[in-house]
């Protein structure tokens, strides 16, 4: 008799994500070595198992996915001088405190961050890390470390700045580097750290910052090393008004120009927040197959605009959802970004757009399809990675909500994970962290947040 690790039975719905969105009331999905093995209805014979979790009144989904983050920002979150400030203004004010992270900031600032994530559902996590300040170490292993210890599949990209404010830029002239050296360090990272495996825990993908704080040659050399060594590409791009108007003056043309001349049009490209493109670049965006990363939070606090989330996916893009550094969102949590991103939609392209369901795809499939993980993670079915997020519809909140548990899961609340289970293994258990270092890890980021906003006496 095969005896399965885990399994989660009686939910009150399961959601799979599968090809046929298959919806089962009373599912069961059984779990072996960190993958699922078998899924079933309650007319279906459940598997032994060594352990069982009664997923009554609960939805259960795939893990949700973060397609984008700047995961050190919580150190400097709701710092008063940038919260009234749209982009280029919030990261001058920023760039000063940010040039003292170190190893010791970024691992408590990832673990806190992604332990957030973790509260609100998410599984897997991308992580921008595109500042890398002279003599502050090792930062991707740094954070890369910190996700292991906590439990969670990490695609952290090797980001880089080399465009300072004396040649145009934004960034200040120590927390960048020349094309050479960040190309070096990229390849240094994916040999390091990549693992090309089914299941793997960690992926590198090359992620020069934007267009407004790298070289032109940076950007179509990264293009080409990705290609060489088969990894995936990200940038900030078409984010607001500004970033329109700066690829204007500096490069003569639009954004979704500027992207196809670089080579970055392919689809190992997946691009963060996508607001300003036009009817044709949406349609151009979806032929290349390119994925965005869309940033609701984000988006409405730097006051950046709404993206075209409904035109982007009717034209073949794959959306996912990022919830963004946390000093622009200063919340790191997937379902309130999911939540945002229903309403958002609602509001842009009418009330029959904005679905709950819509949002659980960004959420979880759309965000595999960003990170070149189809089939693998954001789904629930036999072979996929055992990532699962369950949900208590319980409560105050959802008194009344009987009728759709996955519309009542976004329309109610607010809601955080009740188990969040990452590779077979509970990285959340009944809404607590499961790892017993939090709080010394929470003193540890004060330290350094204190230290870093010059707080300290």
């Amino acid at each position: 008799m095969i005896v399965a690790d885990l399994l989660i039975r009686g939910a009150r719905l399961l959601a799979t994500l599968d090809r046929d969105r298959r919806e089962l009331a009373g599912g069961w999905v059984a779990i072996e070595g960190g993958f699922i093995t078998a899924v079933g209805a309650s007319s279906d014979a459940e598997p032994v198992a060594t352990e069982t979790i009664d997923a009554a009144e609960c939805l259960v989904t795939p893990g949700l996915i973060n397609t984008h983050h700047h995961i050190f920002q919580n150190l400097t979150r709701a710092y008063l001088p940038m919260t009234d400030k749209p982009l280029f203004g919030w990261l001058q004010s920023l760039y000063p405190l940010w040039r003292a992270i170190d190893t010791e900031a970024v691992y408590a600032s990832a673990f806190v961050g992604l332990a957030e994530l973790a509260l609100s559902g998410c599984t897997t996590s991308s992580d921008h890390l595109y500042l890398h300040p002279r003599n502050a170490g090792d930062l991707l292993s740094a954070e890369i470390a910190a996700a292991a210890e906590l439990g969670m599949r990490f695609h952290p990209t090797r980001g880089s700045m080399s465009l300072s404010e004396k040649d145009g830029g934004l960034p200040p002239d120590d927390v960048v580097a020349d094309d050479d050296e960040i190309l070096a360090a990229c390849e240094q990272a994916v040999a390091r750290h990549h693992d090309r495996s089914l299941g793997a825990m960690v992926r590198i993908a090359l992620a020069p910052c934007s267009p407004f704080s790298v070289t032109e040659e940076l950007m179509v050399r990264s293009a080409e090393l990705a290609e060489r060594l088969d990894v995936r590409l990200h940038t900030h791009f078409a984010e607001n008004a500004e970033d329109d108007a700066f690829s204007l003056s500096q490069f003569g043309c639009r954004p979704m120009e500027y992207l196809e001349r670089t080579g970055w049009c392919t689809d190992r490209t997946w691009v963060a927040h996508c607001v300003m493109p036009n009817a044709d670049e949406i349609v151009q965006l979806g032929a290349a197959g390119v994925g965005v990363a869309h940033c609701p939070s984000s988006n409405l606090i730097l006051s950046s605009g709404i993206a075209p989330v409904i035109p982007l996916r009717a034209a073949g893009v794959s959306v996912g959802l990022g919830v963004d550094g946390s000093s622009s969102a200063d919340s790191a949590s997937l379902w309130m970004e999911a939540r945002q991103a229903m309403l958002l939609a609602k509001l842009r392209d009418g009330a029959e757009s904005g679905t709950a369901r819509m949002a659980l795809e960004c959420a979880t499939s759309g965000g595999a399809d960003c990170l070149g993980r189809s089939g693998e993670i954001g789904v629930i079915e036999p072979g996929a990675v055992a990532d699962i997020a369950v949900w208590r519809l319980t409560g105050p909140a959802f008194a009344g909500a009987l009728a759709d548990p996955i519309e009542a899961w976004l329309r109610c609340g607010p809601v955080a994970s009740w188990h969040t289970i990452v590779n077979g293994k509970f990285v959340v258990r009944e809404g607590n962290i499961v790892h017993n270092d939090l709080e010394h890890i929470l003193r540890t980021h004060a330290r350094h947040a204190t230290r870093i906003q010059r707080l300290a006496d």
